[in-house]
């Protein structure tokens, strides 16, 4: 390739802040995928992820979109996400990433991927990287004007009341939040200069297992479950990010709850893994922790957890839970599905469009 900027490149990062940041700024949806840089010279095309590596090899279709649509030569920021019904699907965006060619042309077929694309880093010979955001965001409209589905352009709005309504809204289409960024600022690789609210809940859970930590014999999670409508515990994510100290005073606390005997758990089932249910059970290798140990310790699942979680995917935590107290007044068998709070659906349609001028994409204030 012979572009002004050459991969692999780390992405500009966002900081998470408790509530919408003021001031002279640009909202976006938070898009719900892999996030991804594009390099395009001529035919020449590569896909490179958040910890740069390259992911051009899972996203054949994604590949001959960009050939078809972006300009020749570009560099351009955005996210990788996938479509299921109305709303985002990251669990099966996920599958995606497998390592058999065949398996990936047959995902590329039945579960095509799509970009939105949300900053132009380069055009042509010419490198924006200095260029302040705010003439970054017009010259992406600029360039990417008419581009046609996979690839889209993120809506971005100046109004921070359409922002707030975007973050209530847009969750019901599987997006989980706003992203805020300063107009002035140059694009600064590895660096949180942007401003990233999220949603957070919380819920009550069981604790029914926990993970040994990588540095030794202390916990390093708890697996948790909630009962779903047949009365099964589900396993449904993990909470950790404990102090070392609060790790260690863990084993002996967890220890009267040890369960020796797996078959008296209600995960037992879980010993027999398929490639169906792999990556849903908490002592699976996945395809994203390659031969990391996951094995954990069975516990009487007696114990419940408070712990704030951003957002669901399917019946799990879409990423891993806080810890806020722990709940002795709270009976195992009240942690149910039903106590969680569902988003109202919001079609995706309405924010996935494809612009074709700024006033069709810049939201501005009335």
């Amino acid at each position: 390739m012979d572009l002004p900027i050459s991969p692999p490149l780390p992405p500009m990062l966002a900081k998470a802040v408790k509530t919408m940041p003021e001031g002279d700024l640009l909202y976006e949806p938070k898009w719900d995928g892999f996030r991804c840089i594009i390099f395009r010279d001529g035919d020449e095309v590569e896909l490179s992820s958040r910890g740069e590596k390259p992911l051009t090899r899972y996203f054949p279709e994604l590949v001959e979109a960009v050939k078809r649509e972006l300009p020749v030569r570009c560099v351009v920021d955005g996210e990788i996400v996938l479509r299921g019904g109305t709303r985002l699907d990251f669990d099966r965006l996920q599958q995606r990433i497998h390592p058999a060619a065949s398996r990936i042309k047959l995902l590329s077929e039945q579960t095509p991927a799509s970009f939105v694309a949300f900053d132009l880093l380069a055009l042509g010979d010419e490198s924006l990287m200095d260029v302040p955001l705010g003439e970054r965001r017009t010259r992406l409209l600029e360039a990417l004007a008419g581009v046609r589905p996979p690839i889209h352009v993120t809506p971005a709005t100046d109004s921070v009341g359409l922002a707030r309504r975007w973050f209530t809204e847009f969750e019901g289409a599987g997006l989980d939040g706003v992203i805020a960024k300063p107009r002035d600022i140059p694009y600064q690789p590895d660096k949180r200069a942007l401003f990233k609210v999220k949603h957070e809940r919380t819920a009550d859970c069981v604790v029914a297992g926990f993970r040994w930590h990588k540095s030794g014999p202390v916990v390093g999670s708890l697996l948790l479950g909630l009962y779903n409508a047949e009365g099964r515990l589900q396993h449904v994510g993990v909470v950790g990010s404990f102090p070392m100290k609060r790790r260690a005073e863990l084993v002996d606390e967890l220890k009267p709850y040890n369960l020796d005997d797996l078959s008296e758990h209600p995960w037992s089932g879980w010993a027999e893994q398929d490639e169906a249910t792999v990556d849903r059970m908490p002592g699976a290798v996945s395809r994203w922790t390659g031969k990391k140990d996951l094995s954990w310790v069975p516990l009487r699942p007696e114990l419940v957890v408070e712990v704030a979680y951003q957002a669901m995917e399917g019946d799990r935590f879409r990423h891993m839970g806080q810890f806020r107290r722990w709940r002795p007044d709270r009976t195992p068998e009240s942690c149910t599905y039903e106590q969680l709070e569902v988003p109202v659906d919001y079609d995706l349609d309405a924010i996935f469009h494809t612009p074709h001028t700024a006033e069709d994409t810049t939201y501005r204030r009335s």
